[in-house]
């Protein structure tokens, strides 16, 4: 049942992408007439995106496809800032060239995620350093910081929670708020943006943007903040038990991708093929009541699914293909993560532990260790039993791999070169 007339509104609400919104009603009403631009912001505080910047991506992902105009806001200015919302402590700072560095590499993250093209609905990607570092201080305490309360700023949760907890807050970071405002504004002047999205830490920073385009300039503004999500062990996404689950290859291969999706606990598949797929709704919930070993099928879709939004479609399917022939034919797959050593670091062998180390598949000897006493450990499908073992030529296929697996789901090829 629709609840909205513009088609973009219906997706974001009924596939659970709306946790907060503002003006809702008028916005509809814009959406419905013609083409709007919304847009996102993302501070460049590591050279990659995660898994839990993906579903403010895939708002913008649909706005595109409902014909609406996305811009990419890289916080090429605010990042040498940072910002509070979220954190327990104040950000390291980073230097000029670090933020460049990651913007960089960001960038062409979401050149494989958007069009960006001469349509009406072509994606726009830009700076908020082209604006914010030409301000002058006095001139923008006037202009912008005099509509804002001091009180007010004091009760959003990226600030008071901080306060309850006895943490300090620098002035750094109380301005942040203020530049996001001044953002909106901005990019209003200069594409027509009326719509800001983002996650639900970011509510208050939303609201003051709208705040102060109505103050100034007299302007309606919306906002619409996606739910925080955990998955079902109550685990902030875009992080795993080994770190960030990161959206670029260089960090994370398909392969890697693919499984993290795969691995994820019965309860979340419905609600991650809603929010990380474009399958249609009707499709995902027959999947969702998929149940026993048919729902690890339901996992391989999304996997792949999601896997194909991130790192195209081929990518994809080479992960699906190389995980069934790795769990389900048991061959060596030829897709598998693969980190290289050299035959003089190998010499006449490497022990077990210092493989799996290398590997990335433990982060110590004694994870090794534990891993063998917990019958985890095995090296070309043979369990090892000792975990003083090394590794030997004997060990090497043909081709110059060892496999190595911990756990029944994790796995690597060990290359000799």
């Amino acid at each position: 049942m629709a609840y909205f007339r513009s088609d973009f509104l219906n997706i974001l609400s009924e596939r659970g992408f709306i946790c907060h919104a503002s003006g809702l009603v008028g916005l509809d009403n814009i959406c419905s007439k013609g083409t709007i631009t919304a847009y996102v912001g993302y501070d460049a505080t590591a050279s990659s995106l995660h898994v839990g910047n993906l579903l403010s991506i895939m708002m913008l992902s649909w706005l595109q496809l409902c014909g609406h105009r996305p811009i990419v806001l890289l916080g090429g200015g605010t990042s040498l800032i940072g910002d509070p919302s979220g954190k327990s402590e104040t950000r390291k700072l980073l230097t000029a060239d670090d933020v460049a560095s990651n913007m960089c590499s960001i960038s062409k993250l979401f050149e494989k995620l958007l069009d960006f093209d001469d349509s009406c609905s072509g994606a726009i990607l830009t700076n908020n350093a082209e604006w914010l570092l030409k301000l002058n201080y006095i001139d923008f305490l006037r202009d912008v910081g005099r509509y804002f309360s001091v009180n007010k700023m004091l009760s959003f949760d990226s600030v008071r929670v901080r306060l309850e907890r006895e943490q300090s807050i620098s002035f750094l970071e109380f301005n942040y708020m203020l530049l996001q405002a001044y953002d909106f504004l901005e990019l209003y002047h200069r594409y027509g943006c009326i719509l800001q999205m983002g996650g639900s830490d970011q509510w208050g920073n939303m609201l003051n943007g709208i705040e102060l385009g109505r103050r100034k300039n007299g302007l309606d503004l919306f906002a619409i903040a996606s739910p925080l999500l955990s998955n079902a062990e109550g685990v902030k996404m875009g992080k795993s038990i080994r770190g960030s689950v990161w959206l670029c290859d260089e960090f994370l291969c398909p392969y890697d991708y693919w499984q993290y999706w795969r691995n994820i606990k019965d309860e979340d598949v419905s609600k991650f093929l809603s929010l990380y797929t474009r399958l249609p709704l009707s499709e995902v919930k027959q999947l969702s009541k998929l149940g026993g070993a048919e729902l690890n099928e339901a996992k391989k879709i999304l996997a792949t699914e999601a896997t194909a939004i991130v790192h195209g479609r081929k990518a994809a399917e080479i992960a699906a293909k190389t995980a069934h022939e790795t769990f389900e034919e048991e061959t060596l797959a030829i897709n598998l993560p693969v980190v290289q050593l050299s035959k003089v670091e190998f010499g006449h062998g490497i022990s077990v532990m210092d493989a799996f180390v290398r590997a990335g598949l433990a982060l110590s000897n004694g994870e090794v260790r534990r891993g063998v006493i917990g019958k985890a450990i095995r090296v070309n499908g043979t369990l090892v039993v000792d975990p003083t073992l090394v590794l030997a030529d004997a060990d090497v296929t043909m081709d110059g791999f060892v496999k190595l697996s911990y756990g029944k789901k994790r796995h690597v090829l060990l290359r000799l070169i």
